[in-house]
């Protein structure tokens, strides 16, 4: 069997302990690891006292790092790519570099672990044998298209938002006649305070009107349903 050349390694969404025993371990062993930002995995790292050379590899440069990324692994190097939470290329980088790997027949191997959606899937009470992730939406061009869509559809929605503009997605969801959609919408997972809250759109649109939101937010919502629509 072929050595692995590149790893991808999940890091916590919140709580350290999160962190799987084979995470640290691979870590540990690696000649480099590629970071979304090196100063916030040094915390992680330091935390589990892994010392390795770190490199920036975020979505603002991934471009320009994967050619000689991918020269150093085809060069023996063994790396391991993390993100600052999460798993990399789920809303995050990774996937242009998994590519070019893929493209360049070098082994690359995915752990298991954390992800926000997964959590906030099955703790909305919502059906997760059918879903559709759709992650951050279009900030302008594309984006009420977008949610016109997206109501339409029948299995679960799960969406990333940002804090600051969560009560304009919500706004748009009731103004596209969604308002009376089932709805989760969940912030700091595994923190301190984590919440959770239920309810229709419109409802929980009036909850966040009036509070100053802080965390990264997965909303979840139900999917659309044919018989309660008249179709």
């Amino acid at each position: 069997m072929d050595k692995t050349s590149l790893y991808i390694v999940p890091t916590p969404i919140g709580n350290l302990g999160d962190m799987t025993i084979r995470g640290i371990e691979i870590l540990k062993g690696v000649d480099m690891i590629l970071a979304e930002d090196t100063r916030t995995s040094s915390k992680l790292l330091q935390h589990y006292n892994i010392s390795k050379p770190l490199k920036s590899y975020h979505a603002h440069n991934e471009h320009r790092q994967v050619e000689g990324i991918v020269e150093m692994l085809l060069n023996g190097k063994v790396m391991a790519v993390i993100t600052d939470a999460g798993t990399p290329a789920i809303s995050d980088p990774g996937f242009l570099l998994v590519r070019e790997c893929l493209k360049q027949n070098i082994v690359i191997e995915c752990l298991p672990g954390a992800t926000a959606f997964v959590p906030a899937l099955v703790k909305s009470g919502f059906p997760a044998d059918r879903f559709v992730f759709e992650g951050f939406l279009p900030h302008k061009k594309g984006r009420a298209s977008k949610i016109k869509e997206i109501l339409l559809e029948e299995r679960t929605v799960i969406l990333y938002e940002s804090p600051h503009r969560l009560l304009k997605l919500l706004i748009q969801l009731v103004e596209a006649g969604g308002g009376d959609r089932q709805i989760a919408v969940s912030r700091e997972l595994t923190k301190i305070h984590e919440e959770t809250t239920r309810g229709t759109v419109a409802v929980v649109r009036e909850y966040y009107s009036d509070k100053v939101v802080k965390g990264e937010i997965v909303v979840v919502m139900e999917g659309f349903k044919k018989e309660k629509n008249g179709l």
